[in-house]
């Protein structure tokens, strides 16, 4: 099974590397997992709304480039579906099982991502309704994507 996260911007901060890079190795014993970043698109604090899609548009089509037909897209957006664990546990077992070995999930940038990419996704996924940095949810997305793993294998980690 392959897993990509196709995040937007670059990770800076140390102890979130250290905490991905740490969930990242684990997940070694179930997938093949990467993490590619695509540039960020700078902008003035305040945009118009011609300049917002504009930004999506440029940032969505650097999503696109590093996706494949055949990938499973999910993308993180605040509109999708909220899941507990074990409901994402299953949507991949069910997807390696049934469906497909390649799952790519999705964190755009700061303004969120382009109608393009909305389109693209074969589902949409929702932390809950609060805002995270983006560095931030990146390290979630990782634990969760470990945790999924862990209860599909009837490990202890979950408890």
């Amino acid at each position: 099974m392959n897993i990509k996260m196709v995040t937007v911007g670059k990770l800076k901060e140390k102890y979130f590397k250290a905490g991905i890079a740490e969930y990242a190795k684990r997940l070694g014993a179930f997938c093949k997992f990467q993490i590619i970043e695509c540039q960020d698109e700078k902008a003035p604090e305040s945009l118009s709304e011609a300049q917002d899609l504009k930004v999506k548009q440029i940032e969505g089509e650097r999503i696109l480039s590093k996706i494949k037909d055949k990938e499973f897209v999910i993308l993180l957006d605040l509109r999708g579906k909220e899941l507990t664990s074990e409901q994402l546990a299953k949507k991949i077992d069910d997807l390696s099982t049934y469906g497909t070995s390649d799952i790519t999930f999705v964190i755009g940038g700061s303004l969120g991502v382009s109608p393009e990419v909305v389109k693209r996704a074969d589902m949409s996924i929702c932390f809950g309704k609060f805002t995270l940095p983006h560095q931030l949810m990146r390290l979630v997305l990782t634990e969760q994507i470990y945790r999924s793993f862990m209860i599909i294998n009837h490990r202890t980690y979950h408890k």
